[in-house]
């Protein structure tokens, strides 16, 4: 099992359109970027997306993908479907696994294109390519929002999706003892009613007893990354996480 995260920024990416605090004027002169959150899994020749974010395209380009053979989706927000429509005139019938109330949401959007949505509830294991896969309740305020856990072969990834910290007790069970924790962290400190910050991120990791950790969902609130990454497991796009043999191997490619 192969894990990329195409896209580790926020609701605008970064650099933001007009904006030019010191981490967008790094990006922007450094040629760096977040682009919107976005998770591939590739299991035995196959690829699932966790969210289709707005980069979408550039996304599967970047990593040579041609066809991807289901997605799951966290919840209505736009930074997290609004790429689904790249798949218009190129791949029709896509499998899309969420709880019937993001369904309903979402589809309100996609009217114009040819998928199949698959109604799945939390805390009911079904079976993707060839991995467990899990939904569990979150806590994004107002909407519906879920993560994901995926077993393959005994290794365990779990994906926090859009969250605060207030994560129901039923779910925190769902996620203990990760091998590797992909979880969002808005800004390094603040209080956010819908979002974690970094602290509370890394508090949350450790109750869960994460083995390795990753955050993303990264906001412009963050230092560049080079100096972030000093203080922070930040994770960046592209960034490829392989499990073989029940060990982690995390290839960093600066």
């Amino acid at each position: 099992m192969k894990v990329v995260l195409l896209g580790t920024g926020d609701s605008t990416g970064t650099p933001v359109i007009g904006c030019h605090c010191k981490t967008c004027e790094d990006a922007r002169r450094r040629g760096w970027e977040r682009k919107r959150f976005s998770v591939m899994i590739q299991n035995g020749g196959k690829t699932l997306l966790i969210d289709t974010s707005p980069d979408m395209r550039r996304q599967l380009l970047d990593v040579n993908v041609d066809r991807v053979d289901a997605v799951i989706w966290t919840h209505c927000h736009f930074d997290h479907f609004g790429g689904f429509g790249n798949f218009y005139r190129v791949q029709s019938n896509v499998k899309v696994y969420t709880l019937p109330e993001i369904h309903d949401d979402i589809g309100r959007f996609m009217e114009f294109i040819d998928y199949k949505p698959i109604d799945v509830e939390c805390y009911e294991p079904f079976e993707l390519i060839g991995l467990e896969i899990t939904l569990f309740e979150v806590n994004h305020p107002p909407v519906k929002s879920i993560g994901v856990k995926i077993v393959c072969d005994g290794n365990v990834v779990v994906i926090s999706g859009d969250t605060n910290i207030n994560i129901p007790e039923k779910s925190l069970e769902v996620m203990m003892n990760p091998d590797l924790f992909i979880v969002e962290a808005l800004a390094p400190k603040g209080r956010f009613r819908k979002h974690m910050n970094a602290e509370e991120a890394l508090r949350l990791a450790k109750s869960i007893n994460a083995r390795k950790t990753v955050l993303t969902h990264v906001g412009h609130f963050f230092p560049p990354h080079d100096v972030a990454a000093r203080y922070y497991p930040i994770g960046y796009d592209y960034q490829t996480f392989e499990f073989k043999e029940a060990k982690l191997n995390a290839f960093f490619g600066d």
